[in-house]
This record gives C-alpha cells, sequence and structure tokens, in this order.
C-alpha cells in the first residue's frame, strides 16, 4: 500500500500521487546537477525527510557544496552557508543583538542558522566552541541566544563538510557532535563518462543555474509526517535492538550504537520505505541505511584499528552475524483503526 499525502502539491500544480513520486521528484531535481550519484542522492534526501542531518566527508572538488545547493532549491528552500574557520565565533553562527540608535533599544540579528538547508563547510575547522552552537539547533530545532529561543525554519537541514585528508589546524568531531548527524556519506569521483559530461557543460554551473523547485517546504514537511506513520512491526524493532546489543557487546568496539542511532535508524527506514511506496519498513530497509546511520557513532577499539579493522567493517560483520527476524512478521503492515 502507498504512503498518501492528501491535499500535498508540487510547486507546478501537478500532482504526485503518493509520496514516492514526491520523493523521486526530489531526487531527480538534484540528479541534474549532481550527475552519476543517484544512490548518494537518495541518501542526502531521505536523511532530510528523516528529519536528520548529513556529514559529507571527502576531498575538495567533488560537488559536495553543488550537492547542498541542489538540494535547497529544489524543495524551494531558504539556504544558508557557513565557512567554518579557527577564529569563527558562536555568534556568527547563531545571531547577535546589536544596538539600535534610532529605536534606543538592542534588536536581534539572525545568523546564517536560520535556513532552511544550512551548508557547514568544513567543520572540523572550526573550535569546539564554536561547533558546539550547532548542538541545540541540530538536536531540537532551536537555537538560544541572548536568553532567548528562537525556532528554526521547518524543515530544517545541517549539511556538514570535513576534509578526511587535512589534519593541521583541525578538530576533530567529538562524538556527541557527530551522534546529532543522521548519516555520514562520501560522494566520491565521478565515473569517467559523468566527469567528460561535467568538463563538456563547464562544472554543471548552468544545470544548477537552471535548477527549478519541483515541491515546497510545506511538502517536506508533510512527508517528514507522513513519514513518521509508516508501519515497524514488533518484529522488526526486535531486529534494531538485537542489532544495537551486539555492537555493545562487540570485541572490535569501545562504543556501541546509542539509543539515538537507533531511533534515527528507524525514522530512515520508513522514509526509504515510503520512497518505495510501502506502509510498513522492512529488514531490507534497515541493512540498506545501516553503514551511514552507524559507522560514525560507534568507535573502534585501538588494538583492532591497528589490525585495519574500521567502523564500516564492523557494521558489516554485525549486519552478518545479527539474526533476521522472520519475514511474515516484518512485512506485517499496520493493522486498520477501530471504526470511527
Amino acid at each position: 500500500m502507498e504512503v498518501a499525502l492528501p491535499s500535498v502539491a508540487a510547486v507546478d500544480d501537478r500532482r504526485p500521487a503518493s509520496f514516492a513520486e514526491l520523493f523521486g521528484a526530489i531526487c531527480g531535481a538534484v540528479a541534474t546537477v549532481i550527475r552519476g550519484k543517484d544512490p548518494l542522492i537518495r541518501m542526502a534526501v531521505t536523511c532530510m525527510v528523516a528529519e536528520g542531518h548529513l556529514l559529507v566527508e571527502d576531498v575538495p572538488g567533488v560537488g559536495k557544496t553543488s550537492l547542498a545547493k541542489a538540494l535547497a532549491t529544489s524543495i524551494g528552500a531558504s539556504f544558508g552557508r557557513l565557512q567554518f574557520t579557527p577564529d569563527l565565533l558562536p555568534t556568527d553562527v547563531v545571531g547577535t543583538s546589536v544596538w539600535n540608535q534610532r529605536d534606543v533599544r538592542f534588536e536581534y540579528r539572525p545568523g546564517p542558522i536560520f535556513a532552511n538547508v544550512l551548508l557547514a563547510d568544513e567543520i572540523n575547522r572550526a573550535s569546539p566552541k564554536t561547533q558546539s552552537a550547532l548542538l541545540e539547533a541540530m538536536a531540537e530545532g532551536q537555537v538560544t541566544a541572548d536568553g532567548t529561543t528562537r525556532a528554526l525554519p521547518v524543515p530544517f537541514l545541517v549539511i556538514a563538510t570535513q576534509n578526511p585528508l587535512e589534519h593541521h589546524g583541525t578538530f576533530p568531531l567529538p562524538e556527541s557532535q557527530l551522534d546529532r548527524f543522521l548519516m555520514k556519506v562520501s560522494v566520491g569521483y565521478p565515473d569517467r563518462g559523468h566527469e567528460l559530461e561535467l568538463l563538456a557543460t563547464d562544472g554543471g554551473e548552468p544545470a544548477l543555474e537552471a535548477l527549478r523547485p519541483v515541491v515546497d517546504p510545506t511538502t517536506v514537511a508533510h512527508m517528514q509526517r507522513a513519514a513518521a506513520q509508516v508501519h515497524v512491526s514488533p518484529a522488526l524493532s526486535t531486529y534494531l535492538l538485537d542489532l544495537a546489543a551486539a555492537s555493545r557487546v562487540h570485541p572490535h568496539l569501545v562504543l556501541g550504537v546509542s539509543p539515538r542511532a537507533l531511533l534515527g535508524l528507524q525514522r530512515a527506514a520508513r522514509v526509504w520505505a515510503a520512497a518505495q511506496g510501502r506502509d510498513y519498513a522492512t529488514v531490507d530497509d534497515v541493512r540498506a541505511l545501516a553503514e551511514p546511520v552507524l559507522s560514525h557513532r560507534i568507535a573502534v577499539a585501538p588494538s583492532a584499528s591497528v589490525q585495519g579493522i574500521d567502523a564500516r567493517g564492523v557494521v558489516t560483520e554485525l549486519l552478518a552475524s545479527t539474526p533476521l527476524p522472520r519475514e511474515p512478521a516484518v512485512h506485517m503492515a499496520a493493522p486498520a483503526p477501530p471504526p470511527g
């Protein structure tokens, strides 16, 4: 059964009949700018609809900024950008109050964080104090400045980038900050054919300039609420718990899967299922998303690291060793509500 979104229309007045069509329309729009990276785009859109945040770790020049801009444009959202540097202050992120001489009062000037899509470029170059300014915003959708709490726009998505190779002048993200990101992904180099297209189109900038919204932020908010109604069976919940429990006693880990990570994986699985036209999640949805959702939230023991074992390998091992639930229980749709 498809996930219905009544009274939701695309910006151009076409009315996609289902969540899956809306999801596909957003992915298709972004794909006109980011060529040959369909799995990455689906992950990014899933992250947004699951009300999470995205950490993109990759070398410079592979399209991280273009991904953020294209996603914001495709949903008609406001876009903010912060270039993180060692001298960046928390007030540069959330805003500050300035004296308005004409009105004889302090006036709050909001920071770049007040946008639907915020690109936090090279987040690991800022000091821990500035990095922590994002914590409340990412966790609660609000910021507190000068003693006043202000709500952020809905939807709100942080796309943070960091360079995996450069360590001079950087501050590694602490576990508490990493745990706020629903997914961690990499873009990777394009294949030869798509890189040839980039040369022919001068880097794809014309495609970004020509991109038009296919939905609006209100539609995305409807999609977020609809995805939250996707059914997760008791058997699938048990599988999620077994996966987390196995990580907490794994000999190669010093930090297992947190409850927040488990909730995030469940939210993402619901969106993944809805994007395929189902109103129930399956074990395949969980397994498809486990690596980008969990690998950055677990910590490999130093003794395992020297053996070449990394977090992705441990997640793969956890998926292979955790017993699968019975299929009928996993594929069981949500029970019908009682009459009236």
